[in-house]
């Protein structure tokens, strides 16, 4: 009886992507560190590597947010496999925090 090939398994692809986030402007200068550690640290337990963390300040938002009309922005460029962001994004969703987030995939060129 001839035997099948197991399928090789392939690894992850890793993809470059941007997060942009906005944290709650009441944080104090302790609090906000500890947030964008925290996510720095979800990146990295998803097997993500991040690549640059730049944090723009407390800057006024374009339309009020849970009654606020400013917040902390922060962009952060990391590379990661795709198949992790949907548990990268969970963990954002679950961070109180975090007013608001957006990631995009970055050209690999």
């Amino acid at each position: 009886m001839p035997s099948i090939p197991l399928p090789i398994p392939t690894p992850a692809r890793v993809r470059p992507y941007e997060l942009v986030f906005i944290a709650h402007p009441d944080l104090d200068e302790s609090a906000f560190q500890a947030v964008v550690t925290r996510v720095q640290e979800a990146i990295a337990k998803a097997d993500g590597t991040v690549v640059k963390t730049d944090v723009w300040g407390k800057r006024p938002l374009a339309y009020p947010i849970r009654k606020r009309r400013e917040g902390y922005y922060v962009l952060m460029h990391f590379d990661m496999p795709a198949a992790k962001m949907p548990e990268l994004e969970r963990f954002l969703r679950l961070q109180e925090p975090i007013m608001r987030f957006l990631f995009v995939r970055r050209d690999e060129a």
